[in-house]
Formats: structure tokens, C-alpha cells, sequence
């Protein structure tokens, strides 16, 4: 499932990861590190709700 940052519109998408801030693709969400945060506006985890 994919999340969408509140703040700025990002969508995390498992498959791609975040692989410049340390997370591998294919990590599901809820296995984000805690202090992640937006690559694009910096807002915090908990700023993401599931797409949808």
C-alpha cells in the first residue's frame, strides 16, 4: 500500500523505498524507521496517511 505526505502530496511507494534516506525498496510503510521523514518537505511519518 502506498502513503501520501498530508503536508506536500509525496507518496511513498514500497516498491521504490527511499533509497537516498536509507530505506530499501520493497519496505512496507509501517517498517519505515520512526525518525523517517519526508524526502520532499520534511514532515514526519505520522504526517502520512494510506492512498486511497
Amino acid at each position: 500500500m502506498r502513503y501520501v505526505c498530508n503536508i506536500c502530496g509525496y507518496v511513498y511507494d514500497p516498491k521504490e523505498g527511499d533509497p537516498d534516506n536509507n530505506v530499501a525498496p520493497g519496505t512496507e510503510f509501517d517498517k519505515v524507521p520512526d525518525d523517517w521523514t519526508c524526502p520532499v518537505c520534511g514532515a514526519d511519518k505520522s504526517e502520512f496517511s494510506p492512498e486511497g
